[in-house]
């Protein structure tokens, strides 16, 4: 499993709007209303394998109102 942190940055006035899309997604474990240059912050979860890129772009850019992301991968998780 690939964890991934996706930053969105939304048109004005859309974040919530985005935010209610994103977490009806299959792979989108989290999502976080954040400050700073981005809106939201998403956590994911990927299969082993799975193309991120593909996933960023095919399934998270799409969603109306995200005008940019970037996109963290996580190695390790500590606990």
């Amino acid at each position: 499993m690939q964890t991934i942190f996706v930053m969105v940055k939304c048109e004005l006035g859309r974040a919530y709007d985005v935010a209610d899309q994103a977490v009806d997604i299959e792979r989108v474990s989290e999502v976080h209303s954040i400050s700073g240059q981005y809106d939201l912050m998403l956590k994911c979860y990927l299969d082993d394998g799975q193309d991120i890129g593909q996933f960023v772009v095919d399934t998270l850019q799409v969603i109306p109102g995200i005008k940019d992301t970037f996109t963290l991968i996580a190695f390790k998780a500590f606990s």
